[in-house]
């Protein structure tokens, strides 16, 4: 049966309930969730569990961490411009400590992850004197609940005590479940795998070979002759020549088309993670197919269809519970996308020159790009393949007419 949400509608009168054998309903999927920690599938995959296969823990490190990384700017809108500013409450937490025990970096990792793993999604409080952000606090996961109606607009309580939605970061996934639920069969098939060579290469769970003896043997014959077998040809005697007798027979055990192939089932395996999480599988350490050419679009890849989407969604959350109603028409969080876009050195330094010249940017404004300060003269739009120490000569006073003539 259903404890919620408690349906409206009741079943005619002449229709038979559906039951199982035991005359007890099996509970939905995210009731046994609820009450167990666990996901369904084979074997049982929480959170906690899911994490221990590699590259589960790979991709939520990866997409966690590299949003958490970047850098997090408060705009206020000038005219048609946007300008950073830095002294807005929400800026002093986000781009420092949101409490005292936690970093802004933490604070959007945990978020981000938990949205990756948890169908409820990431969730935290802000905790305002008036209304001003004063810190952040970021609960044990369950601490805060969330139910949404049928609009899809949430509720969300704290202990039991209802919250104002205006004060809770929310971040969550597509499809209102997270890419760990989805993947949990896929991921429960990688767990399996890793049981099975564990047992394998720990036990010896298959054995080398078949020795079979004409005749009825009891235990004691059976087993004396299977420490006579390895005395004989067992450890560093391998490869001796056997003598059998009584029509004795050896048959070795070859590794089955399956057997071969487990490594290529486990890579298939991590490929399925890579696409229930949208992550490149070479972000995961699967190299089988990167090379120097295709690993710089791998990873502006990862940005573009892996990272910006949650980038955008973890913006849209902090923006609506750290700005007033009011606020937000006039200030906005952006993340600095500038980190996983930016080339190496050279290729960086060619840009920047082919830049200046053109007269697209001045200097200074590539300069801030890496975070240089400003050098006088660079706000200058000239080119100095042209005309070499323009930007020089124009602080100099120019002569007068008269004294140039003379």
């Amino acid at each position: 049966m259903k404890l919620w949400p408690f349906s409206k509608k009741t079943a005619p009168a002449a229709a038979p309930i559906e039951t199982k054998a035991s005359g007890t309903s099996m509970p939905e999927d995210w009731l046994t969730e609820l009450f167990t920690g666990s996901v369904i599938g084979s074997p049982a995959v929480s959170a906690a569990t899911a994490l221990t296969v590699p590259a589960v823990s790979a991709a939520v490190r990866t997409i966690s961490e590299a949003a958490a990384t970047l850098e997090i700017i408060v705009e206020r809108k000038d005219g048609e411009n946007w300008v950073q500013d830095d002294d807005h409450p929400a800026a002093v937490l986000l781009r420092g400590d949101v409490n005292d025990w936690t970093s802004g970096f933490e604070l959007v990792r945990d978020l981000v992850s938990e949205a990756l793993t948890k169908d409820a999604g990431g969730l935290a409080w802000v905790n305002r004197v008036g209304e001003k952000p004063m810190e952040i606090i970021h609960y044990d996961p369950g601490t805060i609940t969330v139910q949404t109606v049928e609009t899809g607009e949430p509720t969300f309580h704290l202990n039991g005590k209802p919250l104002n939605p205006a004060d809770v970061i929310h971040l969550r996934g597509p499809f209102s479940r997270s890419p760990l639920t989805l993947a949990r069969e896929a991921i429960g098939a990688a767990m399996n795998m890793e049981m099975h060579a564990s047992r394998t290469f720990a036990n010896g769970a298959k054995p080398g070979g078949v020795l079979s003896i004409e005749g009825k043997l009891n235990a004691e014959t059976a087993a004396r002759i299977g420490q006579a077998w390895k005395a004989a040809h067992g450890g560093t005697k391998t490869g001796g020549v056997a003598v059998l007798d009584n029509n004795g027979k050896y048959q070795p055990v070859t590794l089955t088309s399956t057997d071969a192939q487990f490594i290529e089932n486990r890579r298939f395996q991590i490929e399925e993670i890579a696409r229930a999480f949208n992550i490149s599988v070479t972000l995961l350490g699967d190299l089988t197919r990167a090379t120097w050419s295709n690993l710089e679009s791998k990873n502006r890849e990862f940005l573009v269809y892996t990272l910006e989407p949650w980038l955008k969604a973890l913006e849209g959350a902090l923006r609506r519970a750290l700005f007033t109603p009011e606020e937000r028409r006039e200030w906005r969080i952006r993340f600095d996308r500038d980190d996983l876009t930016r080339a190496d050195l050279g290729v960086r330094a060619t840009a920047y020159s082919s830049l200046v010249s053109s007269r697209v940017y001045n200097p200074n404004e590539l300069r801030a790009w890496d975070g240089m300060p400003p050098y006088k003269g660079g706000d200058e739009f000239v080119n100095p393949a042209i005309t070499p120490g323009a930007a020089a000569n124009d602080n100099k006073p120019k002569p007068k007419p008269k004294e140039a003539a003379a």
